[in-house]
């Protein structure tokens, strides 16, 4: 067996190469069937993705981001609501806020898990809330129960940010079944990841489903008759179709997920690395999918310039928390505002973890973290 020499962050080619014929017979049907555009492909991924989420309604949309800023339209929520979320996600969870005209109010992150504070959401309801959009960062589930308990007895909407937690659990329940909707995105890096742009939005309620399919086309019931404005969230039928060849794998991808998570942390402990060098991932949820392995580290710096140069692959998520993107400066939050989110943003490294990555490149990247931190 040749040596390891090199560990991309993200191999989606040899995941293509396992299944190649699945995805290449879905797309040849769509190509054979010239719908290219909702249809019956999107229809079977809703149903499939219904019952693999938990849920009795899901909608296919164009995007992560779309998902989100769709189910905030479909619950009206606009100019001057206020909506609670975290300050450590990626930028379309707080965007998409900005973008209906409501104020993001931002809450900080537990320490371990990454994910909004429960404790600290009641704190910031005001009259103005309309809703809390908690997100499973990293494949791990909010610590939803505090969080629903405060949604019920203040009257808000929850929306769950799963783009990155398709298939992760709480209690025994799915990500996304839990809130008012759920919103996942299909972007190729995810863990059921698309071959283009792609989401879905995940409902229990037969009426907000009804009213979200409708906005996704421009609001139009029937067609070219308009009593409300929406976009054009539609969901292409190739991706559709590809996705739903790869969902069929997706359970055994995330048992893989979790086994390399496992003998991560096996790796660092055996090399001396946990707690003094590197923080291992806390795990509360029943299940964690790990779409990212995330560590915590001293010289953040200093390890990801040693990596590179070793040939592996790794990413910063995020490096700048929401509250201080400049895009942002108006609501007036400054350094300091939110500690542990600041600090995970200096922190954090995302080793590559993914289905097909080998024991010898698991091996190769534990090595070259134990190399660094023993200079």
């Amino acid at each position: 067996m040749n040596p390891v020499i090199e560990v991309p962050f993200l191999d989606l080619k040899a995941q293509y190469h396992a299944i190649k014929e699945e995805i290449d017979e879905a797309v040849h049907r769509v190509l054979k069937s010239q719908h290219f555009i909702l249809g019956p492909e999107v229809e079977s991924l809703e149903n499939e993705l219904a019952r693999y989420c938990q849920c009795k309604y899901a909608v296919g949309v164009s995007s992560g981001t779309d998902a989100l800023l769709v189910s905030l339209m479909a619950l009206g929520i606009g100019l001057g609501d206020e909506v609670i979320t975290t300050p450590y996600t990626f930028f379309a969870t707080v965007g998409t806020i900005h973008r209906v005209g409501a104020v993001p109010v931002f809450v900080d992150i537990d320490p371990q898990t990454y994910n909004v504070d429960p404790l600290g959401i009641e704190k910031a309801v005001t009259k103005r809330t309309k809703a809390i959009i908690p997100v499973h960062l990293f494949g791990q589930c909010a610590d939803m129960d505090p969080i629903l308990d405060v949604a019920k007895r203040k009257g808000l909407f929850v929306i769950e940010d799963a783009a990155q937690a398709i298939g992760a659990e709480y209690k025994g329940r799915r990500a996304g079944s839990m809130g008012t909707t759920g919103c996942f995105s299909f972007f190729p890096s995810k863990n059921l990841g698309g071959i283009g742009d792609g989401g879905m939005v995940t409902t229990n309620d037969q009426g907000l489903a009804g009213l979200i399919r409708t906005l996704r086309v421009h609001g139009s019931k029937p067609k070219y008759y308009n009593k409300v404005i929406g976009g054009n969230f539609r969901l292409d039928s190739i991706n559709a179709a590809a996705l739903r060849a790869k969902l069929r794998h997706l359970d055994e991808w995330t048992t893989k997920r979790r086994e390399i998570a496992a003998r991560y942390d096996k790796l660092m402990i055996e090399n001396g690395l946990a707690e003094k060098y590197v923080g291992l991932p806390v795990v509360k949820a029943d299940r964690h999918i790990f779409n990212q392995y995330v560590i915590r580290t001293r010289d953040r710096e200093g390890l990801l310039k040693a990596l590179k140069k070793a040939g592996i692959g790794a990413e910063v998520y995020y490096p700048l928390p929401v509250h201080l993107q400049e895009c942002f400066a108006s609501l007036g939050y400054k350094e300091g505002a939110f500690p542990h989110s600041e600090e995970a943003a200096r922190s954090t490294l995302a080793l590559p973890s993914y289905p097909e990555l080998t024991r010898e490149q698991q091996d190769y990247v534990a090595g070259a973290i134990h190399d660094f931190y023993s200079a």
